[in-house]
């Protein structure tokens, strides 16, 4: 994960450097392959697909099998099922937290929950901007490209935050240059720029905006430390079995279509002559040969029982090395013992307990931005007192239930 930093010594969020900003930008487009090849991976547009063969005759079949979005949906459905609940660490019951749990329904949380957990889960990294709804006075979210955009911190050892940048490039219709348009939001505003586009070198839009939020409107979600992406690690084993797949299915193809070699025998005596006989012989299946004549097809021969122990293995790897189960195997699927399954489910709880954590982190500096801006409304909600609860949903084992019930009664 690279950190953006700049000295702070010489930042004025009133008086930006759109020079800096630029440079910021294009360092940030350099490093945005490796989201951008997660993206195509979990919408089913892998390297299998650009495969050629060096022979045209040669079958060329390009099998996706997509196991990237299998392990990205089943580790956010498990991480982000249910709704996130708020309440209050107050148990006396004098701090209230309605007016803020009215604004997260308003602004329609759940839907941004559901979306950065996804954005996480493919691209390692997810952002949320912070802003209010035009034309009223109500805050609002919304999930930002992660591809689009970065924070900016300060060079000290605490890292402060500086500043968000937004951006996307566009062409512009009169000049046909590329240009990008960037949305800066530093703490108190939120300044809108054009850089190198219809021959001007940079311009801002319009002057800077406050926001009111008392801090950087734009949050970060990380997946993990580095922020890597559930199956980004396990692109080359995914890569081996479309690999794997495509050939088998070529194998198979080839086998069907094996030349017919005929000895000691001639089918015609001219092309018109072979191709009657060999319409008959599709047609009836039958091929009339003299005494010491003989027919046989050339095909490859390959050990099919060693390509299926194969397959297996690296479907076992990718799935064991993301710590993502694979929910159709049948020994995860006939096993219901509930110790068995925690511990089949428990590499998923590593990883899922791991997203929480940085999930959480991301939520306080939610919670503190809408806390910040109900407080001008004269709506006093400390975020310091706001509990955040996460929620599994894991199949009951009602079975076993029901025996520990009844082994312990009369005993407890």
């Amino acid at each position: 994960m690279y950190m953006f930093t700049i000295d702070s010594t010489t930042y004025d969020e009133t008086q930006l450097n759109m020079i800096q900003i630029e440079q910021l930008i294009t360092k940030h487009r350099t490093l945005v392959g490796r989201i951008k090849k997660n993206q195509r991976y979990y919408e089913g547009h892998h390297d299998i697909r650009h495969r050629r063969k060096k022979l045209k005759t040669s079958a060329n079949n390009r099998i996706v099998c997509n196991h990237a979005k299998d392990i990205s949906d089943t580790a956010t459905g498990y991480f982000m099922n249910s709704p996130i609940s708020y309440a209050t660490f107050d148990d006396e019951g004098q701090e209230n937290i309605d007016k803020l749990t009215e604004a997260f329904d308003r602004a329609d949380v759940d839907d941004v929950d559901s979306d950065n957990a996804h954005d996480m889960s493919v691209c390692g990294v997810a952002y949320e901007y912070v802003y209010i709804k035009q034309d009223t006075t109500e805050i609002a979210l919304r999930n930002i490209e992660a591809d689009h955009t970065f924070l900016v911190y300060d060079d000290t050892i605490e890292q402060n935050l500086l500043f968000g940048v937004y951006y996307y490039r566009y062409k512009d219709a009169i000049t046909s240059k590329y240009c990008y348009r960037a949305t800066v939001c530093t703490k108190n505003y939120v300044n809108t720029m054009i850089l190198e586009c219809s021959g001007q070198k940079h311009q801002m839009i319009n002057e800077p905006i406050p926001h009111y939020f008392g801090n950087v409107p734009i949050i970060e979600y990380r997946n993990n430390k580095l922020c890597i992406g559930d199956f980004e690690q396990q692109i080359s084993l995914i890569d081996a079995y479309n690999k794997l797949t495509s050939d088998r299915v070529n194998d198979k193809e080839q086998f069907v279509e094996a030349l017919l070699v005929i000895y000691g025998s001639l089918m015609g005596d001219d092309n018109e002559e072979v191709s009657e006989v060999m319409k008959i012989l599709k047609e009836n299946g039958l091929l009339e040969l003299p005494a010491d004549a003989r027919a046989e097809y050339i095909s490859r021969t390959f050990d099919e029982n060693g390509m299926e122990v194969l397959r297996k293995a690296i479907k076992e790897d990718i799935y064991t090395f993301s710590h993502v189960p694979n929910l159709t195997d049948e020994n995860f699927v006939g096993n219901s013992s509930g110790v068995a399954m925690e511990y089949k489910l428990l590499g998923l709880q590593m990883i899922t307990g791991e997203k929480e954590k940085y999930y959480k982190k991301a939520l306080k500096r939610r919670i503190e931005l809408f806390c910040n801006y109900l407080n001008l409304k004269a709506i006093a909600v400390n975020p310091n007192n706001v509990k955040i609860t996460f929620t599994r949903q894991l199949p009951k084992n009602l079975n076993e239930l029901a025996q520990m019930i009844a082994n312990l009664s009369g005993k407890v």
